[in-house]
């Protein structure tokens, strides 16, 4: 196999600049903004809605789990869609549906008619998580996508965390709940809007370097099919990273965090949200600094950096938690806003982390199907089994016991199984740079022909 000349290697930087990439970032935010992987606007609401629905901790538990469980089926649904009328499109669906369920649930007049119209905004809200992960690896090479998820998850967990005690404001009213449940379905509305006008969608494999100035048709060798998409499951870095999603038990926090707050340390549901602003600052500062810690340790570990460093972001959330959740700290919220900081800044590691290790051991055409599994299957097991049990288990034992198991210990143990990918990650690396270098080279010589 031929090495690319010096005027190849140009033309392959320049081609895999994708254009409108920024934009497209920003353009994307909104569409997870209501209901993302590391927090919901609506569980912000549940104690107020638990006052006037009379409801209790279980009932969470139960409307966060079928919510999650309802993206199974339709988070890899609405990525088959994608392939057949375009992600942009796609996407404005998803934040149209959301929308529109999110208003009805505004209406409910008990449990049953909340759960089922929570449940099916988070249904139709489910394409976003995938759909997005795999424009941004088609949007950015490998060494940028660190910093280009911080910076785009950074930007919509601080917009949700700074939406969120404003949008709690409303609980200060008469069904003031229900003003805020339309206001949720308002902001998917607008978000299906800015999709519209403001999104360019890439196509698959642009970033890539070796693909990139290549014609459409020689980026893709691997047609989607059952097959394939199982074939995944046979790349050791993956099935470890869909194992540790099902003990990321850190998640939790943004299910039941307001809940502690308010009913085991005694604020009123919005002093208690009051934490979600110190919790969106330190998220974007573990989301954005750690892009950049990423970008210098692929330059100084560039097989194994990215490996210390996500077995370091469990450890230090695990840490924090422990101080935050388990030792009181008197009546003040301003202690618990410095601590749900510092656990914001662990959790916003991640993000610079696990969505570009992933990418990086997937093939481009496969990267969606990859990421809907991740997040739409998996990570919705995880959530399901977290919130159920926990609210069961927050009425008999107590939120602060359940909060040091999942929290703290479980996070632990996350840690240890990541130390697996020092083993799978260089290799599977290795193997995906391989398969485009080859299909590079295929594409040469038939030009040459």
């Amino acid at each position: 196999m031929s090495s690319p000349t010096e005027t190849e290697v140009l033309a392959m930087a320049k081609a895999a600049r994708v254009p409108h990439r920024w934009r497209n970032l920003f353009t994307m935010t909104g569409t997870l903004v209501v209901d993302s992987t590391e927090g919901s606007i609506t569980a912000t609401l549940f104690p107020t809605i638990a006052a006037a629905l009379r409801l209790t901790a279980a009932n969470l538990g139960s409307m966060t789990a079928l919510g999650k469980i309802a993206s199974v089926p339709t988070g890899p649904a609405w990525v088959w869609l994608a392939g057949r009328i375009g992600r942009k499109n796609t996407l404005i669906l998803t934040t149209l549906g959301g929308g529109l369920f999110g208003i009805l649930a505004g209406l409910a007049n008990g449990f049953g008619m909340l759960l089922l119209f929570n449940t099916l905004m988070a249904a139709s809200i489910a394409g976003g998580a995938p759909i997005t992960n795999s424009v941004l690896a088609d949007t950015f090479e490998d060494k940028d996508r660190a910093k280009a998820a911080g910076i785009f998850y950074a930007v919509l967990n601080g917009v949700a965390s700074f939406i969120g005690p404003v949008i709690a404001l409303f609980t200060n009213l008469h069904d003031g709940w229900r003003y805020a449940m339309w206001t949720i379905g308002a902001i998917c509305l607008l978000a299906s809007l800015l999709v519209a006008v403001g999104f360019k969608e890439p196509t698959i494999g642009a970033a890539e370097k070796q693909l990139a100035d290549l014609a459409e048709q020689d980026r893709i060798a691997t047609r989607v099919s059952w097959s394939s998409v199982v074939s995944l499951f046979r790349i050791p870095t993956y099935s470890i990273m869909m194992l540790s999603r099902l003990l990321s038990g850190h998640l939790l926090i943004s299910v039941f965090g307001i809940v502690f707050l308010v009913s085991v340390r005694g604020f009123s549901n919005a002093t208690a949200a009051l934490v979600l602003i110190p919790f969106g600052i330190g998220y974007l500062v573990g989301s954005i600094g750690g892009g950049y810690v990423v970008a210098l340790l692929d330059r100084t570990l560039p097989s194994r950096g990215r490996v210390w460093f996500i077995q370091f972001a469990q450890l230090a959330f695990a840490a924090v938690a422990f101080f935050a959740t388990q030792i009181p700290h008197g009546r003040g919220i301003g202690v618990y806003c410095v601590f749900w900081a510092l656990m914001a800044i662990a959790q916003g590691f991640n993000v610079p982390l696990n969505r570009p290790i992933v990418a990086a051991v997937i093939l481009p055409e496969l990267r969606g199907q990859g990421f809907a599994i991740w997040l739409s299957i998996f990570e919705t097991i995880g959530w399901a089994l977290f919130s159920l049990v926990a609210g069961d288990l927050a009425a008999s034992l107590g939120i602060t016991t359940v909060f040091l198991w999942v929290l703290v210990i479980l996070m632990v143990v996350n840690a240890l199984v990541l130390g697996l990918l020092h083993l799978t990650y260089p290799r599977d690396v290795a193997r995906v740079a391989a398969t485009l270098d080859q299909r590079r080279a295929i594409a040469r010589g038939h030009a040459t022909i």
